[in-house]
């Protein structure tokens, strides 16, 4: 057990004596499987799949589908499972976490549970954390599934739809955190089922996994589409709203906004401290002046409500050179705690088009999000989530 102590460390020694029964298994059958040839051997795969489906479970068949892995390896891929590759992927099939050493055998190590699970015939995901990496591990790893008689798929940005159903329809795929999720979200959005790539989250074995839940779990993954909302509106707004004279209040002002003689010698309000403005009643008739409504709060004028705050706002709590900056002929964010430009980044809900039409350059397209998820959440869909990490010294030692 020393060579174990040293690779998985004190706390993880106990649920490697747990599988150990396991590991010799497989090393007793070894000398057997050996002895066959290449057609029976590929034959096994078959013979897993006949045995499943008459009531084995994938723990019944998993010692003599990891000795037909190791040796389809050797053969093909000229690598043989050590026994502590073994140990990682039976914790992999468990559904736990396999925190192994750089330079371990990682990739090996995934090939074990991901064949014994495709055996179900409902696909197993291989998930990584860019399209190089997917593409090299399923065309390296590939090459033994094929081998063993199942299907590899490759899922990676740029593929039209009918290709990812291919891919998807496969024994193993591979493809990346990225790509995985977003497709799960397309196939939400599609008309006709048909129109799916996916099929049912059953089993994943997540690479990285640092990286992909934990570094990148605060970032959803959001779809996107253009929002029926004319850029004209924006424009009416700020036409009306430029008119108006405001009422700026910090906090020592208090007292004096609550006088009720500022809704008559004002047209709104703006409160710096709590970065909100809004219309006073002598700004509210001017509004209904303005777009000849009879009632300013009615229901039916809500679009216009919304537009009229956005552009109050522009004009009384965002500020040029401060907030945001003009910059060839685009409004760009200034991030209030270190002061750098935020490329890229627009403010919601219609305030940067109000800003645009304030500083009088062209109004982008509102955009609205039409689906959205986490990586923590897509991962909890699957029926079993495995994940095969690197060791790292300064985390605490799993299995």
């Amino acid at each position: 057990m020393g060579l174990f102590k040293k690779i998985f460390g004190d706390y993880s020694s106990k649920e490697v004596k747990r599988v150990m029964p396991l590991v010799e298994k497989i090393n007793i059958l070894e000398e057997g499987i050996s002895k066959l040839n290449d057609l029976e051997l590929k034959n096994k795969t078959e013979e897993f799949k006949t045995r499943f489906a008459k009531g084995e479970s994938l723990d019944d068949i998993l010692p003599e589908a990891f000795a037909v892995v190791r040796e389809g390896s050797k053969r093909v891929l000229g690598m043989r499972h050590f026994d502590v590759q073994l140990i990682g992927g039976i914790v992999l099939h468990q559904g736990r976490i396999a925190e192994m050493k750089t330079g371990e055998g990682k990739t090996l190590v995934a090939t074990l549970p991901a064949y014994l699970n495709a055996l179900t015939g409902k696909g197993v995901h291989v998930i990584t954390v860019n399209d190089y990496l997917a593409k090299r591990d399923s065309e390296w790893m590939g090459k033994l599934y094929r081998f063993l008689g199942l299907s590899c798929g490759l899922v990676i940005s740029g593929m039209r739809p009918e290709e990812k159903q291919k891919a998807y329809s496969a024994d193993i795929i591979y493809g990346t955190n990225n790509e995985f999720g977003f497709d799960y979200l397309r196939d939400n959005m599609v008309i006709y089922k048909n129109q799916a790539v996916q099929r049912e989250l059953i089993f994943a074995i997540v690479d990285e996994i640092d990286s992909i839940l934990v570094d990148e779990a605060r970032t959803p993954l959001i779809i996107s589409g253009r929002a029926n909302k004319s850029s004209d509106l924006y424009k009416k707004a700020n036409d009306f709203v430029k008119r108006l004279t405001p009422k700026i209040i910090v906090e020592e002002d208090t007292k004096d906004f609550e006088q009720a003689e500022d809704n008559e010698k004002y047209d709104y309000i703006v409160d710096l401290k709590a970065k909100s403005a809004s219309l006073t009643q002598k700004g509210i008739k001017k509004a209904e002046d303005m777009f000849n409504l009879e009632n300013y709060n009615d229901l039916e004028n809500s679009d216009l409500v919304h537009h009229v705050n956005q552009s109050l706002r522009a004009y009384g709590i965002m500020k040029k050179d401060i907030d945001y900056i003009v910059k060839e002929g685009e409004v760009l964010i200034v991030d209030e705690f270190t002061g750098r430009i935020m490329y890229g980044r627009r403010y919601n809900n219609g305030l940067h088009q109000a800003i645009e039409a304030k500083e009088g350059v062209k109004i982008a397209d509102e955009s609205k999000t039409l689906a959205t998820i986490t990586f923590q959440n897509y991962f909890r869909m699957y029926d079993k989530l495995s994940r095969n990490d690197r060791y790292s010294y300064d985390r605490r030692r799993r299995i």
